[in-house]
Formats: structure tokens, C-alpha cells, sequence
């Protein structure tokens, strides 16, 4: 039997997704590229806007084209929200929602026993889960794995539909996530990123710390960086970015979720913070870490926003100065409050909103990086990159800016140190004498 996998949306969907790959694997299924004809298409949805929505039905429709007699399984977000659509649906064999994933090849087999539509899809929202036991012992990329450790949201931000898609929060226990890095290091990963639906509230429900995790996974053999997943911006106490400070695999690059840089719009949002807090965030990780790679979400075009209020943001984004920013128009989102709130913001708005930002964001970006230009950096080198008929071998540094090494050899998974001396291509720039 051919299965095929795809996956829509976050890191802790493909996650998940290279989970259900493995969980196939070992049923004895042959994993194939979505594009080619299989007996199981898996795909595993996301609901974050409306885009995904629609982008989750096209390729659950794909996949029952390519083979109308395969065996459809849609997972995730978007059948967890809109079961009773997914139910509906023709193309859809196999309805599994969230916290259900590692029931797949049950499903399967009974669903090849009576061909009859199915549906496995928890009451994430009414009743406790318990943390959904997935893991990994490879993953797609070869020198940094991605871990989840925490799933569901508590926090209700007026815009977001998640809460509704992954539930409450869940932990993972330690002694699990240090194992699966265990695994995956004798496997030769050298660099793990800490995961999670809401990261910074790791540990709220089993006793356990976000700190106390990052300090575990620091002592782990193998494992030579660390990242962090997105933070909210209260978890950066001085306590936390000092002790972050002194642990050596720490990479100094963290997202911190902003979505406005308007104290009115965050209220609105349900954000539970100010920019004032926010901006003491970011000025205690900048006394901590030199030049750390601070990035960002904003939202533009949430409801009411004024041209003020967006004026407002626009200035206080500059005077952060981040180094990244993923900018996002506004997505109505049914089912949440903001879905209701009056003045809603014309779509010609948002998109001049954030083509404002985008421009900025791209500013911000180069001056970041051009801060390394001349000065020693060390690099964990990823992949092949063929440029102007030259061969190199590309890779980040600590704070994700990426370079590359020209050379005939192979670099990949290899740490390289040397100078930062030009820049290669818009985004990269060029390591020599190392």
C-alpha cells in the first residue's frame, strides 16, 4: 500500500505530520510524494485564517481527484473546526481531528473493512485531553529538529480560532521530549527548536517550566543549539532572559508575538499586555545578548483599527527595530469575537497597511544583518547552493542570518567560523576565511 502526506500551516502541524508519516512507515506503508497516485492521501489541515480553510478543502479535493478510489484522510485544524462540513464532504473518507492523529492507522483499517465514511474527532474544547503522545526518530530536515512539547491555547485572543482548533493546554512530560532528543542527536541532529501551540505556557498544567525544559535539554550530549519557538512577551522576566544568557546552546533569536504596537488594538485583541511591557521585553533581552535577533507577528487591519492606530503601530515597530516581521491582514474569523466587532477594515486598507510594513520589515532586515558584516561568526552549514557558477554550501548562524561558504566539499551538518565579508544575494552573505 502507497500512502502520501501533506501538510498546511504551522511547524507543529508538519511535526505532526512527519509523525503520521512514521506512524505509516512502520504499519508497512510505502510514503510517496502527494503528487504521485497512492491508496491513503493523508492531508493535515489548517484553520489559522480563512486561507487555510480553503487551501485544506483544495487539496483534500486534489488528493480524491488524483485517485478516486483512494482512502482520504483529512486531519487536523480545518476538520476540527468544520466537522460537520468535513462529514459532508465527498472527497473526505476519514475525518480525524486533533489530539486523534496516532489513531490513524486503526482508522485506516477499519474504514478498509467496511468502506464507510469515518470520524474520529475528540470534544477538544468541553472535555480535559491529555497530551497526545506523537514522536519522531528522524525528520525532514537534516541538521535542525523541530520538537513539539506543548499543544492547546488558554489564552482567547479575540482574532484567533485555535483555542477552538487544539483545546486547552497540554504539556508534554520531560523525560519524553529528552528522549526523542536523545534519539534524534545519536542520529546526528545538532540543533533542536522548542515547539508548541502556546510555548510559554509549557509546564502550567503538569508542574513543569519552559525554563526548567530549555535547562534539561541544554545538558543533552549531541545537541549543540537551541532555539525557541514563539514566546509571549511577559514569560521575558530578568530572571529568565539572565538565566537564558548563561547557557551556551542558547541561540539569541526569539519571536516575540506582538500583533500591534498600539495599546487600544492589543486591548481589543485580548493580548494581556502593553507595548510598554513588551518593549521591556525586548530591552532586557538586548542587556542580556549582544545584538540578538528579535522577530515578530503584527496583524494589520483588525477591526476599528484607525489610520492613528495604525500610525501609532507603524512608529513604534521602527523604534523596536526587530529584525523580522511577519505581517498578516486582518481574517475574519467565524466563531470568534472579533468576527462580530463592528468597523470592520476594507481589504484595500489592510493590503496598503501592510505593504507599509512589509517595506519597513525588509528595512529593518537589512540593517540587521549588515551589523555582521566584517566580524566573526560561526555557522551550522545546511544544504548544496549552486549561484553565478559557483558551488557553496549555505547555513545559519545563532541568530538565524544566512550564509554561505564557497567550497567543493561537503558542509552540510558541519559548524564552520569565519568573516562575514559581502553579501552574496539579497538575503545571504558570504563567510570566508574560515
Amino acid at each position: 500500500m502507497k500512502a502520501a502526506l501533506h501538510n498546511l500551516g504551522c511547524k507543529v502541524n508538519a511535526y505532526e505530520t512527519e509523525a503520521m508519516q512514521q506512524i505509516l512507515e512502520e504499519a508497512g506503508y510505502e510514503i510517496v510524494p502527494f503528487s504521485e497516485y497512492a491508496d491513503v492521501y493523508v492531508i493535515n489541515t489548517c484553520s489559522v485564517t480563512n486561507m487555510a480553510d480553503r487551501k485544506s478543502r483544495q487539496m483534500l479535493h486534489r488528493a480524491k481527484k488524483q485517485n478516486p478510489d483512494a482512502i482520504v484522510v483529512g486531519a487536523g485544524c480545518y476538520v476540527q473546526t468544520k466537522e460537520a462540513q468535513a462529514l459532508v464532504d465527498e472527497s473526505i473518507d476519514i475525518v480525524i481531528g486533533n489530539n486523534k492523529k496516532h489513531e490513524l492507522v486503526p482508522l485506516l483499517r477499519e474504514y478498509e473493512a467496511s468502506h464507510r465514511k469515518m470520524a474520529c474527532v475528540a470534544d477538544i474544547n468541553h472535555e480535559k485531553q491529555a497530551y497526545e503522545e506523537l514522536s519522531l526518530s528522524r525528520t525532514a530536515e537534516h541538521t535542525r529538529a523541530f520538537i513539539k512539547v506543548q499543544d492547546g491555547c488558554n489564552q482567547f485572543c479575540t482574532y484567533c480560532i485555535i483555542p477552538f482548533a487544539r483545546g486547552r493546554v497540554r504539556s508534554r512530560e520531560l523525560p519524553d521530549v529528552l528522549q526523542e532528543i536523545r534519539t534524534l542527536a545519536k542520529s546526528g541532529y545538532r540543533e533542536v527548536v522548542l515547539t508548541g501551540i502556546h510555548l510559554s505556557s509549557y509546564g502550567v498544567d503538569n508542574g513543569e517550566s519552559l525554563l526548567h525544559l530549555i535547562e534539561a535539554v541544554h545538558e543533552l550530549e549531541g545537541i549543540e543549539r537551541i532555539r525557541l519557538g514563539s514566546l509571549e512577551p511577559r514569560i521575558v522576566t530578568d530572571a529568565f532572559a539572565k538565566r537564558l544568557s548563561e547557557l551556551p546552546k542558547i541561540c539569541p533569536h526569539f519571536h516575540l508575538s506582538l500583533q500591534s504596537g498600539c495599546d487600544t488594538v492589543l486591548s481589543r485583541m485580548n493580548r494581556r499586555y502593553d507595548t510598554a511591557e513588551y518593549e521591556v521585553g525586548c530591552a532586557l533581552l538586548r542587556r542580556y545578548f549582544e545584538h540578538p535577533a528579535i522577530t515578530t507577528d503584527v496583524i494589520v487591519g483588525f477591526p476599528g483599527e484607525t489610520d492613528e492606530e495604525f500610525e501609532t503601530t507603524e512608529r513604534y515597530l521602527e523604534r523596536i527595530h526587530f529584525y523580522e516581521m511577519h505581517i498578516f491582514q486582518y481574517s475574519r474569523r467565524e466563531g470568534t469575537k472579533a468576527a462580530a466587532m463592528p468597523d470592520q477594515v476594507p481589504e484595500a486598507v489592510k493590503k496598503e497597511r501592510s505593504e507599509k510594513l512589509l517595506a519597513l520589515g525588509h528595512r529593518m532586515s537589512e540593517e540587521f544583518r549588515r551589523y555582521y558584516l566584517g566580524r566573526q561568526v560561526t555557522a551550522l552549514l545546511e544544504e548544496e547552493f549552486l549561484y553565478d557558477g559557483k558551488r557553496y554550501y549555505t547555513g545559519y548562524t545563532k541568530e538565524y542570518v544566512k550564509v554561505a561558504v564557497e567550497t567543493e566539499k561537503d558542509l552540510s551538518n558541519t559548524f564552520v567560523t569565519g568573516t562575514l565579508k559581502t553579501q552574496l544575494t539579497e538575503d545571504i552573505y558570504l563567510l570566508v576565511e574560515f
